[in-house]
């Protein structure tokens, strides 16, 4: 796979700012903001900016031979450091699935295996005589052993070196890790230009999508190649249900969801309850414009309080959504709770 990629349209200006003070670098930066923005194609920029050898404006060149190199994948002084379910997601062939015997599923978490293994790269001289470049993502892929591991590393830097760790909540990182590094927050673009983007990736009602989304931009993208719509038919009718009072069977949708990832469907309902919350003081919906009309109807009979505290729950239950004992039980006792926060106050 290609480590060679450009910076995104809206973050040309913070990198060409960020990397013209490269003579004063730190040794590790906290690359961090919204979901879906780009963040990890940021950093991979940013380290064939920081490896090319000619480099142009401050970004990478595309053409040197660390520009080459990258672009085939296999720039010696770079390695990237992730799950390996992520990199096989990628494309990457990972330790795991090079072992012979019964095969596992590859880990979703960063093992401190990964950061072992790297002591020699650490302690060798860079390939050409500049930069080596350590990218790590998603940062809250490292569990508490893996991030005292890296913490031991940072405390005393290799020498010519640069971490660059990506993180959509830097709050949920081990804080002394946190402390060791800078960090660079990466805003959501403009919707315009968001729009302008989705549309020469050819996204139809990018609109939609971006709303779906957030205003992060590549989700948008993603969520607009997933093939579904831009609100799931499922949650559709489970509002306008409720809107019109009639309600929805919930063991069938239950049902239904159990044979979808619960992070995907537990993320919807968390969306849906802010524009439900949202509309409960008269502010325009956010994610599900094509659901203003429900969503306003059922956030006018319910009780703001209510609605608050049940967009709470859902946000506790996303973090461990992937852990149920019983994964029927558990997504009707969401869309039940969830019914049920939607009825008329008192």
């Amino acid at each position: 796979m290609s480590d060679l990629l450009p910076f995104l349209p809206w973050q040309q200006d913070i990198a060409e700012t960020w990397l013209g003070q490269r003579d004063r670098f730190a040794h590790a930066w906290l690359i961090h903001g919204l979901a879906g923005i780009g963040k990890r194609q940021f950093a991979l920029a940013a380290a064939a900016s920081l490896l090319c050898e000619s480099p142009q404006g401050g970004m990478a060149c595309m053409h040197c031979a660390a520009c080459q190199w990258l672009s085939s994948g296999n720039h010696p002084d770079l390695r990237r450091i992730r799950p390996d379910a992520l990199a096989a997601e990628e494309g990457a062939a990972t330790a795991e699935q090079d072992t012979e015997g019964p095969k596992k599923a590859p880990s979703r978490d960063i093992r401190v295996e990964q950061l072992r293994t790297l002591g020699n790269w650490f302690n060798t001289a860079t390939h050409r005589g500049g930069w080596r470049v350590a990218l790590l993502y998603p940062a809250r892929a490292m569990n508490v052993v893996t991030a005292n591991a890296l913490l031991k590393v940072l405390e005393e830097p290799p020498a010519h070196t640069v971490f660059l760790l990506v993180a959509d909540a830097p709050d949920l990182l081990l804080p002394t890790l946190v402390s060791r590094c800078r960090r660079l927050p990466l805003p959501v673009p403009g919707a315009e230009q968001s729009l302008q983007w989705l549309e020469s990736e050819g996204i139809a009602n990018a609109d939609q999508w971006l709303a779906a989304a957030g205003g992060a931009p590549l989700l948008a993208r993603q969520l607009a190649q997933s093939g579904s719509g831009p609100c799931p038919d499922w949650l559709a009718g489970f509002i306008s249900g409720l809107a019109d009072g009639r309600g929805q069977e919930i063991g069938a949708l239950a049902d239904e969801l159990e044979k979808v990832a619960p992070e995907i469907w537990i993320d919807a309902l968390q969306r849906i309850f802010v524009d439900l919350s949202l509309a409960s003081v008269g502010t325009p919906v956010r994610y599900f414009p094509a659901l203003a009309r429900h969503t306003q109807r059922v956030a006018a009979q319910a009780s703001a309080a209510q609605l608050s505290e049940m967009g709470k729950w859902l946000a506790q239950q996303r973090a461990v959504a992937n852990h149920p004992l019983n994964a029927k039980l558990f997504t009707h006792s969401a869309l039940q709770r969830s019914a049920l926060a939607c009825l008329p106050a008192g």
